[in-house]
């Protein structure tokens, strides 16, 4: 086998951009962190633990899982090949052209549709507080700082998604302590709870185990964001080391921060109570006389909003700036300023989002959000299974060429099996969903989607000329070169 010492030489290249480095290893794993814990969490976990009942927990653990092997499918490739906005691009080199434009638009228009919803939430929780201003107001305005955050060094767009993501998370943790002490009786007044309501009213699957898959899909848009890591692979310091260090803190942040709240959450709140009215958390520590609950869990979801809007729109920038750069969108989309911002991208996508804003405001309804969950989730799902493949392709070609993967700095264990488990599990996952007649309608405008942005490419798109060529971008020949 060869040794890995010609992708060594051309490692320092590798890292060239027209974005800059601005984003520490804290920002790198606090922004994936902002992006799954978003108003869907605390908000949509009521629908979840009402779909499938005590068992939501595991439902949040095989989501858990999923996530763990994208990631470190993602990581191989990040850190083997660190480029910005990654996953767009590693799908153009090792799946097809074609594949790579059909999910990086899916994604985009994933973000631009639920983005809105995030601004709109918070801005109904603002008018709560503040009830003269209409919520359409807010969410403008927070649509405006957002625009402007983003449009800044992304150094700066790292800082906030880091303390806005660490007010959530040290949210869930005081749950986690609140919900400990009252399944052990030291306060609420109900005494040791035990599994009253984790086995009783029906048992841990009141509606059969099959519901647990059937609700995947919504699982997966709470997770959805974790990919932005690969998207930030341009844009962090020492991605090298970055990486595999975020990847590994988010995985396990998720178990901490994902799993463990839900068991506790069906362990202390009997699980008919919960539903999409009001935050599922809130309505647990009210339940046991803690008032101070919503207003607190109000403010909670209100820097979840932000903060996944945040994270969202870095996100679906930096995809529809690498679709410029591949040439499967047009080339002034690839422009960056002198901050190393891709600008154009950032103001495309704010124009999509304030349009969707609008369009909530003035005939949004609550089937319609249901459906734009699933869309989300049906695009997100996309995407990740896009990275698995590529990362199966990734592998399959070093081999070929002869090259021991044991030299990769980061590395998928049990390969090919985990690679394999990943991708069908989640292609299982969207199988279910057409079984599910309040997530169908997401097949019907997630399928077109992608096909419809891969046969504009084949028929089309391929006329382009791809910046990324002009700027000499590495591509995987580059860096590992058969050695005589």
């Amino acid at each position: 086998m060869s040794e890995l010492t010609n992708a060594e030489a051309c490692a320092a290249r590798a890292y060239e951009s027209d974005l800059k480095r601005g984003l520490k290893p804290r920002h790198l794993q606090l922004i994936a962190l902002g992006g799954i814990i978003g108003s869907c969490y605390f908000l949509g976990t009521g629908y979840v633990i009402d779909s499938c009942g005590p068992s939501a927990f595991l439902a949040y653990l095989l989501g858990g899982l999923i996530v763990y092997l994208v990631m470190v499918c993602l990581g191989e490739l990040a850190v083997s090949i660190p480029i910005s906005s990654s996953f767009v691009t590693y799908a153009n080199d090792f799946i097809h052209p074609a594949w790579a434009c059909g999910v990086g638009w899916s994604y985009w228009a994933t973000w631009v549709t639920y983005v809105p919803s995030e601004m709109i939430a918070a801005g109904i929780i603002m008018n709560n507080f503040v009830p003269s201003i209409p919520a359409v107001y807010w969410a403008l305005g927070f649509g405006v700082i957002i625009t402007v955050i983003n449009l800044s060094y992304v150094g700066t767009f790292g800082e906030l998604e880091f303390w806005l993501a660490l007010i959530k998370i040290l949210a869930i943790v005081m749950f986690v302590v609140l919900a400990v002490l009252i399944f052990l009786g030291f306060i609420g007044g109900q005494g040791f709870i035990g599994t009253s309501n984790l086995l009783g009213n029906g048992g841990l699957f009141p509606k059969g185990a099959g519901i647990v898959f059937l609700t995947m899909v919504i699982i997966l848009v709470n997770f959805q964001g974790s990919e932005i890591i690969g998207l930030a692979a341009g844009e962090s310091q020492e991605p090298e080391k970055s990486i595999p260090v975020a990847i590994t803190n988010v995985t396990y942040r998720i178990i901490a921060l994902y799993v463990i709240p839900v068991a506790l959450l069906v362990s202390i709140f009997p699980w008919q109570k919960a539903g999409l009215e009001e935050s599922v958390f809130a309505a647990a520590l009210n339940f046991y006389g803690f008032k101070w609950a919503g207003a607190l869990f109000s403010f909670v979801v209100l820097t979840a909003a932000i903060s996944c809007s945040n994270s969202g729109l870095y996100g679906c920038s930096r995809a529809v700036y690498a679709l410029a750069r591949e040439g499967m969108a047009p080339r002034w989309l690839a422009r960056v300023n002198r901050k190393g911002v891709p600008y154009n991208a950032i103001l495309l996508s704010v124009g999509g989002c304030w349009i969707g804003v609008i369009a909530y405001t003035l005939g949004g309804d609550a089937a319609v959000f249901t459906y734009l969950l699933a869309l989300s989730g049906f695009t997100g799902a996309i995407a990740w299974i896009s990275i698995c493949w590529s990362q199966l392709n990734f592998r399959r070609r070093l081999e070929k060429m002869g090259y021991d993967p044991s030299q990769l700095k980061f590395r998928v264990k049990y390969f090919p099996y985990l690679t394999h488990f990943a991708i069908w599990v989640q292609v299982a996952c969207l199988v279910v969903v057409a079984f599910n007649e309040e997530l169908r309608a997401s097949l019907y405008i997630g399928v077109p989607l992608l096909v419809g942005a891969m046969l504009w490419y084949q028929l089309w798109g391929r006329k382009l000329q791809p910046v990324a060529e002009a700027n000499g971008r590495l591509k995987f020949e580059d860096i590992f070169r058969s050695e005589a």
